[in-house]
């Protein structure tokens, strides 16, 4: 197996993990809303007075954990792919954020809003930087997906929930906008490296 379809297959597992892993945490955490809760509470809510909901808890930080890991993985994997040191860095970034969510829940405070905010903002970026290795029109597609995610934190950070455009979904479904465009990208990505691999083996026989 090349480094590019081990990328490839690393990046296609975190979509997968992450999205299902998220998913699985709602269903089995009650009176979880996606608009009101942020996807961190799956872990464990904000000190003061944090709340960890089993087995919620476990399943959203082993899926991070195992996320984070895996995008480490397949960054490393990609450099060896590429040599662009740019989307390398974003994406290692990018999965010592996640690894970080998982390894300091919420009741971990700043930590943890630090390891988030550095997930977040690595991801939209590494999906931008990603345009510099990819085809068109995946590389329209990952720098859509990528803004979206970015200006959906940026304006947070200016606007604030209440006036933010996103903030009609509530802080759960503004979340949902930066880190599920990201989740697409890396999906999308990973797919890619995959199936060009298999273009290249097809065209040689």
């Amino acid at each position: 197996m090349s480094c590019r379809t081990a990328a490839g297959a690393l990046l296609f597992s975190v979509g997968v993990i992450a999205l299902m892993g998220i998913v699985t945490a709602e269903t089995l955490y009650p009176g979880y809303s996606t608009a009101e809760n942020a996807i961190s509470d799956l872990g464990a809510t904000l000190p003061p007075d944090s709340i960890v909901v089993e087995p919620s808890a476990t399943i959203f930080n082993t899926t991070m954990i195992a996320s984070g890991i895996l995008v480490v993985a397949a960054a490393w994997c990609v450099h060896r792919a590429f040599r662009d040191r740019i989307v390398t860095f974003f994406l290692a970034l990018f999965g010592a954020g996640v690894l970080g969510v998982g390894i300091f829940p919420g009741y971990w405070g700043d930590v943890h809003g630090i390891f988030a905010l550095l997930a977040f903002s690595a991801g939209g970026l590494a999906a931008v930087a990603a345009y510099r290795v990819e085809p068109p029109p995946l590389r329209y597609f990952s720098v859509i997906l990528g803004a979206v995610s970015l200006s959906d934190l940026a304006l947070y950070f200016i606007m604030g929930l209440s006036a933010s455009p996103f903030g009609v979904f509530g802080l759960g479904g503004l979340e949902r906008w930066i880190a599920y465009p990201i989740l697409l990208w890396v999906t999308g990505f990973g797919g890619w490296l995959m199936g060009g691999e298999g273009k290249r083996i097809a065209e040689r026989s």
